[in-house]
């Protein structure tokens, strides 16, 4: 890990360092004199912790009526060498056989783990590590190629990268299924709205401009992909698909009158000019203060000002020719004029056999 650009501070911290007695038992001579490694632990946890765990004893005194904790522990002054800890003496359950335990063990030195983890039950080694001048997505990513490269790990042991890497992973996942199901949602509202497939499909064409605004402004202002900017991101769609919406109705309108597709797409974004750009231009200079990240803390919702600059700025322009230049080539026949169906129907003039032709 140290090997990655912009992993600082990495260390394990279980460090194996702590000395530790380490004894071995030996069964199969332990089962021959009638004892099990149960017995010697038993036994060893006695001499050296005392009973107050295994079996606690109280005692009252009856001139002032308190309770005393008794315990029985062999001195810890009397345990200052293997070969005084050899002679513990170590009784079966029943307490018919006795040996000691240099007839049973072997003692030796040993290091142990300083702080002792868990993770779901099992132990763990966490390896820690800070990021600096690189963004946590990029070392997450050479993190995984390293974790999926290394093979043959003893069995029971697993590679688990946890930590803010998760967090962030699960955030940008739900947040990218919110703008997937954002954008569904807007479409299926504006085809109640539109009683039609293809006026919601047409002014959903601003969108992909938006997206790459979007990109574009995060990449020349070198800002990663963050929680605030893909919540910027959302907020685009809804600017943007309200602009459209404008110019798109007004189209129709035209439409209606007899109009035809591309005189009415053309006429739609010359008066919806000044109200898109207003609207656009409202968001992008109240978003300014924010990208520019002036006031302390003020680089944390930064990206989500750069985000809906730039899908905005984009996304007008879309509005003004991407979307008149679809809708000129989709729309075909002028729509039903209802006002003017109306006055037919009061006449009794229209004719439900051919609505347009009435």
């Amino acid at each position: 890990m140290t090997a990655i650009p912009g992993v600082v501070d990495a260390h394990i911290h279980q460090q194996v360092g702590y000395p530790t007695i380490q004894m071995d038992v030996d069964r199969n001579r332990a089962e021959q004199l009638g004892l099990t490694q149960n017995d010697v632990t038993r036994d060893m946890l006695i001499s050296l912790s005392g009973t107050s765990q295994t079996n606690p004893n109280q005692w009252l005194n009856p001139v002032n009526g308190v309770n005393y904790q008794v315990v029985v522990q062999s001195p810890i002054n009397k345990l200052d060498t293997f070969d005084a800890l050899q002679q513990t003496p170590i009784t079966a359950a029943n307490g018919a056989n006795s040996q000691l335990l240099a007839n049973l063990a072997t003692i030796r030195r040993d290091a142990s783990a300083i702080v002792v983890n868990h993770y779901n039950i099992q132990p763990t080694f966490d390896i820690y590590a800070d990021v600096d001048r690189r963004d946590l997505g990029s070392v997450a990513d050479e993190l995984h190629k390293i974790i999926n490269q290394t093979k043959n790990l003893p069995r029971g042991t697993f590679l688990d990268l946890r930590g803010e890497v998760t967090t962030m992973e699960q955030s940008f996942s739900r947040l990218f299924a919110g703008i997937a199901f954002a954008v569904i949602i807007v479409y299926l509202l504006m085809v109640v709205n539109f009683q039609s497939w293809l006026d919601p499909f047409i002014i959903l064409m601003a969108l992909p401009g938006a997206f790459s605004g979007i990109l574009w402004m995060l990449f020349l202002t070198h800002t990663t992909f963050s929680v605030p900017s893909l919540m910027g991101s959302i907020m685009t769609i809804g600017v943007a698909t309200a602009n459209s919406i404008l110019l798109v109705v007004f189209a129709n309108d035209e439409r209606a009158h007899g109009g035809n597709p591309l005189e009415a797409a053309l006429e739609a974004g010359y008066v919806r000019l000044r109200p898109v750009c207003m609207t656009a231009l409202a968001m992008i200079l109240g978003m300014l203060p924010m990208a520019l990240a002036f006031g302390e803390g003020g680089e944390q919702n930064a990206p989500l000002g750069r985000a809906v600059i730039g899908g905005l700025a984009v996304a007008t322009v879309g509005t003004l020719f991407i979307v008149p230049i679809i809708y000129s080539m989709l729309r075909g026949k002028p729509p039903v004029d209802y006002d003017k169906r109306i006055d037919l129907e009061y006449k009794g003039e229209f004719d439900p056999a051919n609505p347009r032709e009435a």
